[in-house]
């Protein structure tokens, strides 16, 4: 048998389950695992999965299943912050996909609450006996989805999206920039003319909704709290690169993956916080310094985020860190190899010829 499998989140990465349950379906045949989401692209690095998990395209999951269509058998594993965060996180992808066949969604492995769900039922004699072997060997239960999927619903010209599951404090992230904090267990996203205006049961934050600018909360992808819960060991790499080019990033931290590919960096200046923190952390495993404008309004979505020795990391005193970040950007030159220490000169030039201070910090 052929046996597609799709792994969302670090998190089923992280926990050792996405390796046991590969195994544990090459008893039925041959697995072919591909990622679904960000995040989980840096567990994999760190897990040593490159090799078993194909971490090489930035999909979504349903992409990831539809890329996956012609296997005889689907799987998607997923470890949601509670059972009615992965039921809901399933029924959204399952729906998305679209797709005409059974697919088997492993949900919250080794938790209490974990459960398996056979999606499009057709009542397949072979769907049934890995269910049931997956089922007996992870002890999880079978069950229905307990989740109405994606809530979404317009009103007096405005489009209102309820979030289950989410912890009062958490940072809220849409398409992977944070643009507000949840102050209750349930919270409603509105928007109006494609613009983020109003989260009811939290609050907004006002540089995250600049970044967002347009957003279509039917199609959004939606995050809350920190991002990898339990980060294993990480795969550092201290190789210095003496000369190359520069990228900015003042976005959505999680797609820098793509962005370094096949290209000679020398560093990366993240504009943000946020930014600079997921950046950061994932450019610490390909070797890549950051030079971080923040001004420190960050949340933390990370544990324990990582930073490259050499870094630095300029705390923006009198302006906010995207309007020095905007000023950087007008005046360096990036069609330009650099060296490294040329370019800090360079930057902190910039920042004294336009009366920017900053408080430097160097890791």
């Amino acid at each position: 048998m052929k046996i597609g499998v799709v792994i969302h989140g670090p998190e089923i990465i992280d926990s050792g389950y996405a390796l046991k349950i590969i195994n544990l379906l090459k008893k039925f045949g041959v697995v072919k695992a591909k990622l679904g989401g960000t995040m989980g692209r840096v567990a994999v690095i760190d897990n040593n999965l490159q090799d078993i998990i194909d971490i090489s395209e930035k999909l979504m999951p349903s992409q990831s299943l539809k890329k996956l269509a012609d296997n005889d058998v689907l799987i998607l594993m997923n470890y949601g912050k509670s059972k009615i965060t992965g039921h809901t996180f399933g029924k959204i992808v399952i729906e998305r996909a679209n797709l005409n066949k059974p697919i088997i969604q492993i949900e919250r492995p080794g938790e209490e609450d974990g459960t398996i769900i056979i999606w499009n039922d057709d009542n397949s004699e072979i769907v049934k006996d890995i269910a049931n072997y997956l089922s007996k060997e992870l002890n999880l239960k079978i069950e229905r989805c307990i989740s109405n999927g994606l809530e979404v619903w317009e009103k007096d010209g405005r489009v209102f999206r309820r979030i289950h599951g989410v912890d009062v404090g958490e940072a809220i992230l849409i398409n992977g920039i944070v643009v507000g904090r949840a102050k209750s267990n349930g919270i409603i996203l509105v928007a109006e003319n494609g613009k983020l205006v109003d989260i009811i049961g939290g609050e907004l934050k006002e540089g995250g909704v600049e970044k967002l600018k347009n957003v279509d909360l039917k199609r959004a992808v939606i995050k809350t709290g920190v991002l990898r819960r339990h980060p294993t060991n990480p795969k550092i790499k201290n190789e210095e690169v003496n000369k190359g080019y520069i990228l900015i990033v003042n976005h959505a931290g999680e797609d820098i993956i793509d962005m370094i590919k096949n290209r000679e960096i020398l560093a990366v200046i993240t504009i943000g916080d946020d930014t600079t923190t997921i950046c950061g952390d994932i450019l610490a495993r390909f070797g890549i310094k950051i030079l971080g404008i923040i001004d420190g309004d960050k949340d933390d979505i990370l544990k324990n985020p990582i930073i490259l020795k050499g870094s630095v990391i300029f705390s923006i005193k009198n302006m906010r860190d995207d309007d020095a970040g905007e000023i950087l950007k007008k005046n360096l030159n990036l069609n330009k190899k650099y060296n490294y220490q040329e370019l800090l000169n360079d930057v902190k030039e910039i920042f004294n010829n336009n009366n920017i201070y900053y408080e430097e910090f160097i890791y």
